[in-house]
């Protein structure tokens, strides 16, 4: 089984509102981010697991910036 480094995604499992100030939403990052995909890619599934993947990669810091940029409205 591959070991993924908690530190790395834990900004994946924060509520949107105690990593973003201008978010009210209690909904965890990772989800906030899967339910963009999902709406982006027609609800495939597939695809939104491809467009996702990149994310267990990410440094806190590259997952704020990729929130920010998709869902700060």
């Amino acid at each position: 089984m591959a070991e993924v480094d908690v530190e790395k995604t834990a900004t994946l499992d924060e509520p949107m509102n105690a990593v973003f100030d201008w978010s009210d939403s209690e909904t965890p990052v990772r989800d906030a981010l899967w339910d963009y995909y999902m709406e982006k890619n027609s609800k495939d599934t597939d695809k939104t697991v491809v467009d996702m993947k990149p994310t267990l990669d990410m440094s806190d810091d590259e997952v704020k910036a990729l929130a920010e940029k998709l869902l700060k409205k």
